[in-house]
């Protein structure tokens, strides 16, 4: 794997999110109050965008089209496509459990690494 950087650190304020292009892979990058992540921009379930996703009080990163659930530090899913109530179930055996992808991140001199 290789560091490279993202953006300013400056540029991704507390709060918010941002989808870079890094080694031809399309990450999200999130501040959770002070805390950098990278994730892979897009949900594994039907491939659909994260970037609006919401994060959760305990760390989790909730699709906002079905509404699974990852665990922001080791991609784990916390929940697998609950919504909408009833067809959710169907729609989540198109696509078995599937991880999300993390990636280690640091910042040095403002700048925001990704490890990929």
């Amino acid at each position: 794997m290789t560091w490279t950087t993202a953006l300013a650190v400056d540029d991704l304020a507390p709060g918010t999110k941002q989808v870079v292009k890094l080694a031809e892979r399309s990450l999200l990058l999130l501040n959770e109050s002070g805390n950098i992540h990278a994730v892979d921009s897009i949900c594994p379930h039907l491939k659909l965008s994260l970037k609006k996703g919401k994060i959760t009080s305990d760390g989790s990163l909730v699709c906002p089209w079905h509404r699974s659930e990852f665990d922001l530090k080791t991609g784990s899913v916390n929940k697998w496509c609950p919504f909408p109530p009833v067809v959710g179930s169907m729609l989540g055996k198109i696509s078995s459990e599937k991880t999300l992808g993390v990636y280690p991140t640091k910042v040095e001199n403002g700048q925001i690494s990704v490890d990929i």
